[in-house]
């Protein structure tokens, strides 16, 4: 009995208090304390609404960042494969309108060849077609109408072709113009040109003249263009005066080369 008199009594003065500060609050006794409460607890709350607000901006940067780095990554794969796709179809591209003008300049009725991409270069040409594809040592290597050089090894997936522009190649040649025609050995050099030697002084050579194979050498067809000329040196005090000759064309930017296998 004295327990429950006890809880009661707490009880009514638990609401005597509060309805003593309810009626307080409305008679704005309050306002005073409120407000140098307030003027304490309100910079601390906007500190931690700002808080809040840069934390939450700093979340969706790190979430964004981590989005357009995937899409990014994505677009860049994208972007890889079109270019590849690009790059394919391009080098078809190439290859068919190779494979179409060789034919066109050197019948398949006359010469038969087979189409080879060069694959590499050191001192000699690397093409993908060996002894697999009917490809044997010393058989002639063209493009368009144009001698690159002959066959010099092959194993039965790839050749090694020796360009005309190498020290060790020497093919005749004829330089046939409006003033006439000229004879000469076209000998390979270190880099880029050539040298047409054993020219006679009076026979016409001048700068650009294209220079042909002449075709005394089995191996070789007649009629093949081997470069042009951009210098002559015509020294009197010797015997024969000589052309520098320069190929064409660069071989390695040929997406095909042809061997003549018969």
């Amino acid at each position: 009995m004295k327990t429950l008199l006890s809880d009661f009594q707490r009880f009514a003065l638990l609401l005597l208090i509060s309805l003593l500060i309810a009626l307080l609050d409305f008679k704005n006794i309050f306002l005073i304390p409120k407000g140098l409460l307030q003027v304490v607890s309100v910079p601390i709350q906007y500190g931690l609404y700002k808080t809040s607000l840069l934390v939450t901006k700093q979340f969706e940067f790190i979430v964004n960042s981590r989005m357009a780095a995937k899409e990014r990554q994505a677009l860049q794969e994208q972007l890889a494969q079109i270019l590849s796709e690009n790059a394919n179809l391009r080098r078809k591209l190439a290859e068919t309108q190779a494979l179409r003008t060789q034919a066109e300049v050197l019948s398949p009725q006359t010469y038969n060849t087979v189409a080879a991409r060069p694959v590499g270069f050191s001192r000699y040409l690397k093409i993908d077609k060996g002894s697999d594809h009917k490809i044997k040592a010393g058989q002639p290597v063209v493009y368009k109408d144009n001698l690159i050089g002959e066959v010099r090894s092959v194993t039965p997936k790839q050749s090694e072709v020796q360009l005309i522009t190498d020290p060790d190649s020497k093919v005749a040649a004829f330089i046939s113009s409006d003033q006439g025609k000229a004879k000469g050995i076209l000998n390979g050099q270190f880099g880029a040109e050539m040298i047409m030697d054993k020219i006679l002084h009076g026979e016409s050579v001048a700068d650009k003249d294209l220079v042909y194979s002449e075709g005394s050498e089995s191996k070789f067809p007649r009629g093949l263009i081997l470069g042009q000329v951009i210098r002559v040196e015509d020294r009197q005090n010797e015997v024969f005066k000589q052309a520098i000759v320069k190929p064409v064309f660069v071989v390695g930017d040929l997406d095909l080369v042809f061997v003549i296998v018969e």
